[in-house]
């Protein structure tokens, strides 16, 4: 256990939300917390809007309420509702082949494929052979070649396996040639703009990055201090450079997962994973789609689709990638029995590396939005991120007793 200073909560919280400011608390005397925030959108309003801490550990600068922070995955989410409000508007069906939009994708036996196959995990292609510089990334073209010349890994629809990189490079070139913006642009005119977010795939050139709140952890002496916060399996098959899991998470070359965060990666969009957000943002965002679209009118068929469970594959849920069993659906995960978050099976969000996470809970017409800077070691369920959801759990259940008495 981790003692520390309680540093100052900043921000409020509607009184019948009061226990996640408590729980927020205890983050920092109790696991650790470096600097971070966490918000609920309830209903159509902010019930909790909080941050508290260290924002950058070198300068000491603190978090303040504008602070951005890489969320790392959990951008998945943000890029599926991006792609669930361009569904909405009819430009494409999830259960139509991906090559009906892209021609080229067609190539290597992919010409079946699905779009809702892609958005799952499922296709076959989490990785690829070309490396992912930079220079790569921001040529939407060539990019879009290297994906399409691609070949499957396994038989698309098979398995699922976490398409760590490649789910979001599929999903914006997908967007690209249905609607011909890229995630990043899509979500600033069309979701950021009308509910007024500070959110961003890629960091855009008139924002300071001085907001930004770089990472601290997450190394391997992380790990040995807490040796079942991965997978041993998924920790066995990275280690061997010939894997699928190698291979996924191998590209590109990073040192360490912030170096997306730095001037190079930041500069380009990549809707898997350099998401730039304050919790606020990915709480109002998720609590727009969990009380159905109010203000975007995302239609009520691409909501339930979001909802909806997933089938297994053929060959079942154990991850090709992580080694266990996940649940995925249309870029996003899905509560299961090694992962429960929300009221029910409707729920939907993705988490960061680092701990960062957002979720929606149609159920109660609730979205969460929870991101730090210290880089946390679990693929999900970090101990602060879960001190929160079952604050926030009773929160809800009281509400809707008090409702219903």
């Amino acid at each position: 256990m981790h003692v520390a200073l309680q540093p100052r909560v900043h921000g409020w919280t509607e009184p019948a939300f009061a226990p996640v400011r408590e729980a927020f608390q205890r983050n920092f005397t109790e696991h650790g917390e470096l600097g971070a925030a966490v918000a609920v959108h309830h209903r159509g309003r902010l019930v909790v809007d909080l941050w508290a801490g260290v924002r950058d550990q070198s300068t000491g600068a603190p978090w303040e309420s504008d602070t951005l922070a890489i969320v790392f995955s959990a951008t998945k989410g943000v890029t599926s509702m991006v792609l669930a409000h361009a569904h909405s508007r009819g430009l494409f069906c999830y259960e139509r082949p991906v090559a009906d939009y892209w021609p080229e994708f067609a190539q290597h036996g992919k010409e079946h494929v699905t779009v809702r196959e892609l958005l799952s995990h499922r296709a076959g292609l989490p990785y690829l052979d070309s490396e992912l510089s930079p220079a790569l990334l921001a040529d939407h073209d060539r990019l879009a070649d290297a994906l399409a010349a691609q070949p499957p890994a396994w038989a698309p629809g098979t398995r699922h396996g976490y398409h760590s990189v490649t789910i979001g490079l599929y999903a914006g070139e997908l967007l690209r040639r249905v609607d011909g913006r890229t995630v990043g642009t899509y979500l600033a005119e069309e979701l950021a703009g009308p509910l007024g977010l500070d959110l961003h795939v890629g960091l855009p050139e008139d924002i300071d990055p001085d907001r930004l709140a770089p990472m601290a952890g997450g190394t391997w002496r992380d790990l040995a201090a807490d040796p079942t916060a991965v997978p041993l399996g998924h920790v066995l098959a990275r280690s061997l450079p010939w894997t699928t899991a190698a291979r996924t998470f191998a590209n590109p070359p990073l040192k360490s997962a912030n170096q997306l965060a730095g001037p190079d990666y930041r500069s380009v969009e990549l809707p898997h994973g350099n998401g730039f957000a304050t919790a606020r943002s990915l709480a109002v965002l998720y609590g727009e789609f969990a009380q159905g679209s109010p203000v975007l009118g995302v239609g009520q068929d691409s909501l339930r689709a979001l909802e909806e469970q997933p089938t297994e594959p053929s060959g079942g849920e154990r991850d090709v990638n992580l080694k266990v069993r996940t649940r995925y659906s249309l870029g996003l995960w899905k509560p299961f029995p090694g992962w429960r978050f929300g009221s029910d099976g409707r729920a939907y969000g993705t988490p960061g590396a680092g701990g960062s996470f957002g979720f929606a809970d149609p159920a109660t017409g609730t979205g969460y939005g929870y991101v730090p800077n210290r880089m946390g070691l679990r693929i999900w369920d970090d101990p602060r991120d879960v001190n929160l959801r079952e604050a926030l759990a009773d929160c809800l259940r009281s509400a809707t007793n008090d409702s219903s008495a």
